[in-house]
């Protein structure tokens, strides 16, 4: 048994297809096959039922799998703490972060990250908050931004910035005229909403109970966009992250942005990272770029569109 067997047994139980393991692994489909009937035979067990058409872990397979995955893990963290001593910042990081931030967070901190670690490749992935948490737990992934408050243990974080959140309104809504809104100004108003998975969808759901607010039970957007876009056309009303409204976000004349009075609903974003990860120092000055935001961006500031 050899850590290329290992990872061959952990890209099979991910990708549940031989071919397509195979190729991920960069080896033949016959190759692959071989080594991993070779590592049943060295352990005397089933790891796999193969089907046709399908390929499923066996109950033992599965414990064998998360015990493999912990060791490719460590022998990864082993070499990042080599590479550590030598030069922390050079190398590759992959950055998990939830879709309602990316794009409007990483245009102002991407330019900060390349003058502080100019040998740092940056590696981003746009997953929603379980997928990260999953790919953090699997070691796909070396941090996350996420929005607090996290469900693993497992996890250290560090808090970034809090991001209030506004309102978008359609210029012609009740709502637009008014300077700026109180939570109880939502009552049984309903608020369109993005698709499950989303956090987002979490913390305006929390608003709406406070509230005293709906959900718009006949649209589920599946990104920022489409919730801004259905705004623009007059289907109703959302909330929207600070972030999502600054520059170089371009402004909509049929959308008008209200802020919310104190205390105004917010979210806290953080990076985070696996305790055991064996780069904790760079971790931490790499999340201080993050924080160092222009507090400017993190203000809500009403648009004051012509309501017609």
């Amino acid at each position: 048994m050899n850590l290329r067997d290992l990872h061959y047994l952990v890209t099979l139980a991910d990708l549940r297809h031989f071919s397509k393991a195979a190729e991920a692994c960069h080896v033949s489909q016959p190759t692959l096959s071989t080594q991993i009937r070779k590592l049943e035979s060295e352990l005397e067990v089933q790891l796999f039922e193969r089907a046709p058409r399908k390929v499923m872990l066996t109950p033992i397979g599965e414990e064998i799998v998360e015990r493999a995955r912990k060791v490719l893990l460590d022998t990864q963290q082993l070499k990042q703490l080599a590479k550590q001593r030598r030069d922390p910042a050079s190398g590759a990081l992959k950055l998990g972060l939830f879709p309602t931030i990316a794009p409007y967070l990483l245009p102002h901190v991407i330019p900060a990250i390349r003058a502080s670690f100019p040998k740092l490749t940056l590696q981003l992935f746009e997953e929603k908050t379980a997928d990260i948490l999953q790919m953090l737990e699997q070691g796909k992934l070396d941090a996350g931004i996420l929005a607090l408050p996290l469900p693993d243990e497992s996890l250290e974080h560090q808090v970034l910035f809090e991001e209030p959140f506004v309102l978008a309104i359609p210029c012609g809504h009740p709502l637009a005229a008014k300077s700026n809104i109180k939570t109880k100004d939502l009552r049984s108003t309903p608020l369109l909403l993005l698709e499950e998975g989303h956090c987002l969808r979490d913390h305006a759901l929390e608003v709406c109970q406070l509230a005293g607010g709906l959900e718009e039970l006949d649209f589920h957007a599946t990104s920022m966009e489409t919730l801004r876009q259905m705004v623009a056309a007059n289907t109703g009303i959302t909330l929207m992250p600070t972030l999502a409204v600054k520059p170089p976000v371009a402004q909509m004349d049929t959308v008008v942005i209200r802020s919310f009075a104190e205390p105004a609903p917010k979210r806290i974003i953080a990076m985070c990272w696996r305790k055991t990860n064996a780069n904790k120092s760079f971790m931490q000055a790499f999340a201080e770029i993050f924080s160092q935001i222009d507090p400017g961006l993190l203000i809500p500031e009403d648009t004051h569109t012509k309501v017609t």
